[in-house]
């Protein structure tokens, strides 16, 4: 069976008590009356299609007059949660634009517009049914990473703010060719950060289609950065290549990038500091890593087989007891959180 059937097969793993103590400690829960069910009790659905008239798998959902008010009202103020203070005060500026069902992958999402009526911006965010093991996923992703995560939970249902930029597939496609010698070091660069954090933090699953490239300008050159959009696959999978996104064939061009604008000696150089950056992230959160990681311990996030396959094949790349003793997932992204800790201290350390 293919890496792609065995990944589509994913169980949903649900919140349990520690988990749920650990968001209302971190501010991560809120109250809303509408639930992920909620919004399957749509009427009917159309195709929605791209600029160039390709299916995009979304369809744009429609409810009946009386639950669409009353939908309407409840993603206002989830959307005002996310992103403001909470207060009704701004409904009367909002307007819910579309509401889109994804009808593939493990989350099955639904994307919800919400436009300023005054001035037309809009942004979207997403509500999906809550799953343990993307939520890990989320919170390593807003420790480790140089980027900020924005989503809440309620009971069963997770609200996730978008992330912006061009997907990874899309770049390749319609983007790259247009880039000058310079930014595809830059792209090479940040590729080679961004599959340090994902083979560490144990995010899997990371092909082009799953995370975004952002472009930033800045004084007279244009830089890159790259952040996963997909969270299913943390810490599932028991081969430890499917964490290392140069792996994957959808990455080819990366990779190559890579390959051919960098030296080993300056790939080397990225990923120690990479791993040296991540490490200060760790010292600077150590409260809040260490509450994840007892609630992540807590929490079974793959199977028995999965757990031992990786522990013994990370046990192999690191020769550190403590992968190949684990048994949980839990465990072993704290096994590699202690093995950055040990092996890349910086000078201040004590």
């Amino acid at each position: 069976m293919s890496n792609e059937k065995q990944q589509l097969k994913k169980e949903s793993f649900p919140i349990n008590k520690p988990l749920r103590d650990y968001l209302d400690t971190y501010k991560r829960l809120t109250k809303t009356n509408v639930f992920y069910e909620d919004l399957l009790r749509f009427q009917g659905a159309i195709s929605v299609f791209d600029k160039e008239g390709k299916d995009t798998l979304w369809v744009r959902v429609y409810y009946n007059e009386y639950e669409r008010a009353e939908i309407d009202k409840n993603l206002k103020k989830i959307y005002t949660l996310l992103h403001s203070d909470g207060k009704e005060s701004s409904f009367a500026f909002l307007n819910v634009d579309q509401i889109d069902f994804c009808t593939f992958g493990n989350s099955k999402p639904f994307r919800i517009k919400v436009r300023n009526i005054l001035n037309d911006n809009y942004t979207h965010f997403y509500i999906k049914k809550a799953d343990a093991s993307r939520i890990y996923g989320l919170e390593l992703e807003h420790i480790l990473s140089p980027n900020r995560i924005n989503y809440l939970v309620f009971k069963d249902t997770l609200i996730e703010e978008h992330i912006v930029g061009i997907p990874g597939d899309v770049f390749i496609e319609k983007n790259l060719k247009e880039c000058t010698e310079h930014e595809k070091a830059q792209i090479a660069k940040q590729f080679v950060k961004f599959n340090e954090r994902c083979m560490i933090g144990l995010l899997g699953d990371m092909r082009s289609y799953n995370f975004v490239i952002i472009p930033i300008y800045d004084f007279d050159q244009l830089v890159f950065k790259i952040r996963a959009i997909d969270f299913d696959q943390q810490s599932y999978e028991g081969s430890f290549k499917l964490y290392k996104p140069h792996l994957f064939k959808e990455n080819f061009q990366y990779n190559q990038l890579v390959q051919n604008k960098l030296s080993q000696s300056s790939i080397e150089q990225y990923q120690n500091e990479e791993r040296s950056v991540l490490v200060k992230r760790l010292r600077d959160s150590k409260v809040r890593i260490h509450d994840l990681l007892v609630a992540m311990k807590s929490t079974p996030l793959a199977p028995k087989e999965h757990i031992e396959q990786l522990g013994k094949e990370i046990y192999d790349y690191t020769l550190d007891l403590n992968f190949k003793k684990a048994t949980s997932m839990g465990e072993i992204v704290e096994a590699a959180l202690n093995f950055m800790k040990r092996n890349f201290r910086f000078e201040g350390d004590d």
